[in-house]
């Protein structure tokens, strides 16, 4: 992982809402001094995710997730490390530091450029080729929308590409390596993209990764060529076309999904711009879970053949298990020979939402084919229908979808409604979420103590050492001490960024189960409190340090300096307890 200035980080957290990053992809409710939402990362009724404006923290009391608006990046869209932070960074309007980028994930950066330089030079190539500007044109792609999605043709020879940026044996290691060159068994090197119109794929920040090509001339096959597998590009993560779609609307409301490139590029040119491509595989739950944490509501489209059936059931049963309340997903069958760049060329942009309007609900796709071939009439029709529905049921996640589909299911097969004892995990019991909310506020001074300094760090900024109170022999007095220490010396950190800070150690599962608590007093009187809470702490340290020296006196007479010791305890003792009799 690369390493980053702390004090980068810092800054970077500071000038990132954590509550705006959030609101635009997940649907959050105010709730007094927070915001509250169904987890994104766990299946739950009633939502038990809370994110507080003034921690910067988010925190799940169903499964625990927790962090920083950089964690929850790097969790929700499955971001690696710097590639969060240059999000952040971005919208912060931040430089990350250059010493950075060049220890990035060993040599990451080399790819993306050679990938970029790739698709300049396919796109150039574009311009001078007749038959593949012939085919475009005769698919009805303006110049406009070319250029927006960045078509363009991989010439018809062995070693184009490689001529133009292989140069050394380097530059061939990083092609290959790119997935942009193959290598026979004689070792020799060769373009494997050969007459073929290509589309650069890009990643969530818009770079590409990959390439897919389609071919120009009739009866060569495969009619569409991925880039291999790569550090870069892992197929069945990614979507074609998804980082346009989120760029043309801030906030997706639908992803309609197609089989192929064309479908998306003349789709986008209709101003139907929420399409996306799976990249020459069957849809994957990797591609499912992205699609919904990108829109609420998914379109999958295919052809009604035999084939667009059996992909479209593909899509069904990795889209069940991720059918929170809330999602919903539809299908919609085209005639057979139709695609969606054809349909939408011949009906135009209108009809074509007429036809996603009349889409088909999953579950009936869902209840469909299962009792396409069995007679419901009889009891041993119901019976097998019964049996191929409730391993898959078992699936669906907690909430009102599912108890639909097992009231769906019961009307069709007199299958008795799902026991809360078989609907899975889920969110934990509503009582059980009030206990964590809760919390019982810490009863120890100093379990209080570190409550209030995690939830509100600039307290330490009104303690002077030493610290009397960091020789106390009780539980948490240590961590204490070293959280007033580390506050100190970084000023403006907020919750979440002090949490981060101790990631990794034993001591951070119980400082993110502290911070999530909701105590008694309220925010505004905890200065007066921790102050307090201190100041006992410290009486409670003159006693232990009196009752030392009282001991060792009962075994031998003590020193001098021990005598003085004593003596200035005890007169400590007295005027602090006067102090705390007058204020109160």
């Amino acid at each position: 992982m690369a390493r980053i200035p702390d004090a980068f980080l810092d800054d970077l957290l500071a000038r990132t809402d954590i509550v705006a990053l959030i609101g635009e992809r997940i649907e959050l409710k105010r709730a007094g001094r927070e915001f509250h939402a169904r987890c994104p990362f766990h299946d739950e009724r009633t939502p038990s995710f809370t994110v507080s404006p003034t921690k910067q923290f988010y925190h799940c009391f169903g499964c625990a997730a927790h962090g920083t608006a950089l964690k929850f990046l790097m969790e929700y869209e499955r971001l690696e490390f710097l590639d969060a932070v240059e999000d952040l960074a971005q919208r912060a309007g931040l430089s990350v530091p250059r010493e950075t980028h060049a220890r990035h994930s060993q040599g990451f950066e080399e790819l993306y450029a050679v990938l970029a330089a790739a698709g300049s030079f396919f796109a150039s190539a574009l311009g001078g080729e007749a038959k593949a500007l012939a085919y475009i044109n005769g698919r009805g792609i303006d110049a406009s929308t070319q250029r927006a999605f960045g078509l363009g043709y991989a010439p018809d020879a062995w070693d184009a590409l490689k001529n133009e940026l292989g140069g050394d044996e380097r530059r061939l290691r990083l092609l290959d390596r790119a997935g942009l060159v193959s290598r026979s068994d004689n070792g020799r090197v060769y373009d494997k993209f050969r007459d073929r119109l290509m589309f650069p794929i890009e990643d969530r920040r818009g770079r590409v990764i990959a390439f897919g090509g389609r071919v120009i001339a009739a009866g060569v096959e495969p009619k569409y060529l991925n880039s291999p597998e790569t550090p870069l590009f892992h197929k069945g993560r990614e979507l074609f076309g998804l980082h346009r779609a989120r760029q043309a609307q801030v906030r997706l409301e639908r992803l309609i999904v197609v089989e192929g490139y064309m479908d998306v590029v003349a789709l986008a040119q209709s101003g139907i711009t929420q399409a996306v491509a799976t990249l020459g595989t069957a849809v994957t739950a990797d591609q499912v879970e992205l699609m919904f944490r990108s829109a609420q509501d998914v379109y999958f489209c295919f052809d009604g053949d035999r084939a667009g059936r059996a992909a479209a059931w593909r899509a069904v049963e990795n889209t069940l298990p991720r059918m929170r309340d809330g999602r919903q997903a539809h299908f919609l069958f085209l005639p057979e020979g139709q695609d969606p760049d054809s349909i939408v060329r011949a009906e135009g942009a209108t009809l074509f939402e007429s036809r996603l309007r009349d889409a088909t609900p999953l579950s009936q796709v869902f209840f469909d084919e299962l009792a396409r071939d069995v007679n419901t009439d009889s009891i041993e029709g119901r019976a097998r229908l019964a049996e191929r529905i409730k391993p898959m049921l078992e699936k669906v996640p907690d909430g009102a979808f599912r108890d639909l589909m097992h009231a769906r299911a019961n009307e069709l097969t007199g299958m008795r409604p799902a026991s809360a004892a078989t609907r899975g995990a889920g969110a934990p019991p509503a009582a059980a979420r009030a206990v964590a909310r809760s919390g019982h506020a810490p009863t120890s001074l100093v379990r209080k103590a570190v409550a209030m300094l995690v939830q509100q760090p600039s307290l330490a900024l009104a303690i002077e050492p030493p610290y009397r109170f960091a020789v106390l022999r009780q539980p948490g007095v240590e961590l204490l001490a070293e959280l007033i220490v580390h506050i100190r010396s970084h000023p403006d950190l907020h919750t979440g960024q002090l949490l981060d800070h101790w990631q990794g150690r034993d001591d951070h599962p119980i400082l993110v189960k502290i911070a999530s608590l909701e105590l008694a007093a309220t925010p505004e009187t905890w200065g007066v409190e921790f102050l307090e809470a201190l100041q006992k702490l410290d009486r409670q340290t003159l006693d232990q340090q009196i009752d030392d020296l009282l001991a060792e006196q009962s075994k031998r007479p003590l020193t001098a300096t021990e005598g003085k010791t004593l003596w200035q305890a005890l007169q400590e003792r007295s005027r602090v307890d006067l102090a705390s009799h007058q204020s109160g």
